[in-house]
């Protein structure tokens, strides 16, 4: 049984998401993270910045509903386009380098907003590529295969995910803890090194999201593949080795992805000074 598309579920999506939205604004979602997020502690404007917070004070209410309509546009042109896609393997291709382009993006610019966002592809291409190769090459999934573009989704996005947590746990703990790396640096640490110490911890809790759903596949939730298998007519034998591949791919990226994050961080090829500060610095 597949989910009816109608006016019915058009109105359960809305008040679904309008719930999500007003719950982020009345408890205020986010309220603060501009100033973190920009280096420099924000000092004076506290008082004055907070009167442009949109939406009831949250910032993420705004963006609660943004990402919401964004979705619902952007799957909708998927699912116009997808059948043209997958007749010809040069646009399957490119699909998919369009879906890394959009992770690449989305990443760097959660990490920081100057030009060293562009060092997010590499986390991302790290992870996904020899997961994709593997895949392509052992004749497990074709090059003009539609299973293509659904497996490299699942697997960008969670590269995507990983390198996100990873570099701003990191950066917000060097911020924090910036002290703590100057006193390393007084010991004989080198700058990498001090900066590794204090960022390794809190970048690897980015691993923690799917080292949970792993760990409660099948006693907690069933994910989307699974579920996706089955109402697509796959055996529940056929549906559990798809999403154990899956999980166990996804744990594999995002160990990457989160490792290569930490180590750009740590050299200082990601941070978030101004824009005309030079990379690396």
């Amino acid at each position: 049984m597949v989910l009816p598309v109608n006016v019915t579920l058009a109105a359960v999506l809305t008040a679904l998401l309008a719930a999500a939205v007003t719950v982020a604004a009345v408890a205020r979602l986010g309220e603060g993270q501009e100033h973190r997020r920009s280096g420099n502690g924000g000092g004076g404007k506290r008082g004055g910045g907070k009167s442009r917070i949109p939406l009831g004070g949250s910032p993420h209410a705004r963006a609660i509903a943004t990402a919401g309509l964004r979705a619902a546009a952007q799957l909708a042109a998927v699912s116009l386009v997808i059948g043209y896609v997958v007749r010809a393997v040069p646009l399957l291709l490119a699909f998919v380098a369009l879906m890394f382009a959009v992770a690449t993006w989305t990443a760097g610019r959660r990490i920081t907003h100057n030009r060293t966002w562009r060092w997010a592809a590499a986390p991302i291409a790290t992870g996904v590529t020899p997961v994709v190769a593997t895949l392509l090459l052992t004749g497990l999934v074709g090059v003009d295969d539609i299973a293509l573009i659904p497996v490299s989704g699942i697997l960008i996005g969670g590269a995507l995910t990983g390198t996100v947590l990873a570099g701003r746990r990191a950066l917000d703990e060097l911020t924090s803890r910036h002290g703590e790396v100057e006193a390393a640096l007084a010991l004989g640490f080198l700058e990498h090194e001090a900066r590794l110490e204090i960022a390794r911890p809190a970048a690897s809790d980015a691993l923690i999201p799917g080292l949970d759903q792993t760990r409660t596949v099948g006693l907690v939730t069933l994910p989307g593949a699974y579920v996706g298998m089955l109402l697509g007519g796959a055996s529940p034998v056929e549906a559990g080795a798809v999403q154990l591949f899956v999980l166990v791919a996804l744990m594999a990226v995002q160990a990457v992805a989160v490792a290569v994050t930490l180590e750009l961080v740590a050299r200082g090829r990601v941070h978030r000074l101004h824009s005309g500060t030079s990379e690396g610095e």
